[in-house]
């Protein structure tokens, strides 16, 4: 669900993919759904098409997974809402993994999922791989989620530094993703949602390029979430261009979601 720009009483959203300067296609795609502010980026990995067609799957068949189970719940609560994203994305997961098993095409096809489902001034924050989310509040930005790979493993263990991990042969290489054979959950965290909060879901074609400061000068200095986002994909395709890249950003003005 691809839209230039979408805004409600509570908030501003953009969303833009590109398949960057080195790729010859986009395994990237993105959700922005305002109606029901629900968010998702997905990278979709197992080359060509197989890529496609994973984080295809991820961002037409989740957001109807999702919102039909909270559909069906009288206000559910954040205990609630975190178990069903977890089970949802688990159900996922596993039906990615046995259609792809079954074609030999597309075996061991999966995708990163990063999703923001914003309900009642609380942000829900689910994600599977290296697609990432920050918070940008009150002139700091904020990375939300840890990646789930090997370099970033080495990293928390202290066995690499941070600058090492940007030219590690094992960079790329992701320990958690929907469509994998293990029972393997998301990583979920609820937040309280503040007026002025700068919600940023991307790929890792942006956060391999770009560093976070540069992120965080770009989502100071552009008001707008459709030109904040041209400026992330531009800034990362100055610097390369070397992956797909995808962003969406959320403004949060502080009204009831």
């Amino acid at each position: 669900m691809h839209r230039d720009a979408t805004k409600s009483s509570s908030f501003h959203a953009a969303g833009l993919t590109n398949v960057g300067k080195v790729r010859d296609n986009n395994e990237d795609a993105y959700v922005v759904d305002s109606d029901h502010g629900f968010f998702v980026v997905s990278d979709g990995m197992g080359g060509a098409q197989a890529g496609e067609i994973a984080s295809r799957v991820v961002t037409t068949v989740l957001p109807v997974m999702i919102l039909a189970r909270l559909n069906r719940l009288r206000n559910p609560g954040s205990r609630a809402i975190r178990y069903w994203l977890r089970q949802d994305i688990l159900r996922l997961s596993q039906q990615l993994h046995a259609e792809a098993d079954k074609k030999t095409a597309v075996r061991g096809t999966g995708a990163t999922v990063v999703l923001g489902l914003l309900r009642e001034n609380r942000a829900h924050i689910a994600h599977m791989g290296d697609s990432r989310a920050y918070l940008f509040r009150e002139d700091h930005l904020s990375q939300l989620t840890d990646d789930h790979s090997i370099v970033a493993m080495l990293v928390r263990g202290g066995e690499i530094t941070a600058e090492e991990a940007k030219t590690h042969p094992a960079r790329g290489q992701i320990t958690r993703f929907v469509g994998m054979e293990a029972i393997v959950y998301p990583d979920i965290r609820t937040f309280p949602l503040k007026a002025g909060d700068r919600l940023l879901l991307c790929s890792d074609g942006l956060t391999g390029m770009v560093s976070d400061e540069n992120i965080a000068s770009i989502l100071r200095t552009t008001p707008a979430p459709r030109q904040a986002c041209e400026l992330l994909v531009g800034a990362a395709n100055e610097a390369g261009g070397k992956d797909n890249i995808t962003v969406v950003v959320i403004d949060h003005e502080g009204a009831a979601l």
